[in-house]
């Protein structure tokens, strides 16, 4: 047995138990992990709050997607993305189901080593806003030279974003509020303060113009400048603006009703993502961690979207 976190019902952070469940042994393919700390992402209480949908027969409903540990068992043919997996790796699980857990039995296919230069925390907060990031910057083509305007450039994914656009040779704009500013400009990123008058301080800020827009927010701000600045549509793409990416002709990517799901784009990133972080050249900003049985903290904490880096849960 161990100890788990559930949703009991749809609705808000209210409805998340802490319960115990069985860790069942690893089948081919599977290995367990001694989950060391798990990610908090917006996705895991937009799935049970019910804005994909209310089936009762999904409840009670495991939550997370991704973690660190050890690998404590191997099934036969345990072959992840970087090669097989033995007892005592270290590694990250991703993506996975359950993964708010002290131990978790898992695909194979979805553990990959650990980067030893990030502390348990960094490991569980790299992958989800990573491989978004990733889709990012390869669906709009950033290359050395560009300017790239990231919206949300304070969250998870538009750091991560921002962080592989500079390793590519771009410039980086990004807008986020005020109080966030100094702090992003450490990270080489030409921070912009949104909110009315945002494109003419974008102007001033890099008067040679903007290629690339990426947009993690989804506002008709971020859109609207967007498609001001950027002459080019195809190198403009969002995360977050439904309906409004559809209307007006750029790119949406992820999860959400009409988006690219890039896949395999997503999959092959898990690995390039953790060797940029082996080399010194991502980062992730750890926000706050939680133990477990305060997960409903963590995610109020991460639905007011001002959590300014990962939210991490500690079993």
């Amino acid at each position: 047995m161990t100890k788990a976190v559930v949703a009991t019902a749809f609705g808000g952070p209210e409805v998340l138990a802490v319960v115990d469940v069985d860790v069942p042994a690893p089948r081919d393919g599977e290995v367990t992990i001694d989950v060391r700390a798990a990610g908090v992402n917006p996705f895991d209480y937009k799935v049970y709050s019910g804005a994909f949908g209310r089936r009762e027969s999904m409840l009670p409903m495991r939550l997370g997607m991704e973690v660190s540990g050890v690998v404590t068992a191997v099934g036969d043919d345990a072959v992840g993305p970087a090669g097989p997996l033995a007892v005592g790796d270290e590694v990250i699980g991703y993506p996975v189901e359950g993964g708010y857990a002290a131990q978790l039995t898992v695909p194979a296919t979805a553990v990959y080593p650990k980067p030893a230069v990030f502390s348990w925390e960094q490991a569980a907060g790299l992958s989800l806003t990573g491989v978004t990031a990733y889709h990012l910057v390869q669906a709009t083509g950033v290359r050395a030279g560009d300017t790239v305007l990231v919206h949300g450039v304070s969250g998870g994914v538009g750091l991560a974003a921002a962080q592989l656009a500079l390793d590519r040779g771009a410039t980086v704009v990004g807008t986020a509020s005020r109080s966030r500013l100094e702090k992003l400009a450490t990270f080489g990123i030409t921070p912009v303060a949104y909110g009315d008058g945002l494109a003419d301080r974008l102007r001033a800020a890099r008067p040679d113009g903007i290629e690339v827009a990426l947009d993690t927010v989804g506002t008709d701000e971020a859109v609207d400048v967007s498609l001001e600045l950027v002459p080019d549509r195809s190198r403009i793409a969002s995360i977050a603006a439904f309906g409004r990416a559809t209307e007006e002709g750029i790119q949406l990517l992820g999860n959400g009703p009409g988006a690219d799901p890039g896949a395999e784009i997503r999959s092959r990133a898990r690995l390039v993502l953790t060797e940029l972080a082996e080399q010194g050249r991502l980062d992730v900003v750890v926000a706050r961690t939680f133990p477990l049985d305060e997960v409903a903290e963590a995610h109020r904490l991460v639905a007011d979207g001002h959590a300014g880096g990962k939210v991490i849960l500690l079993p």
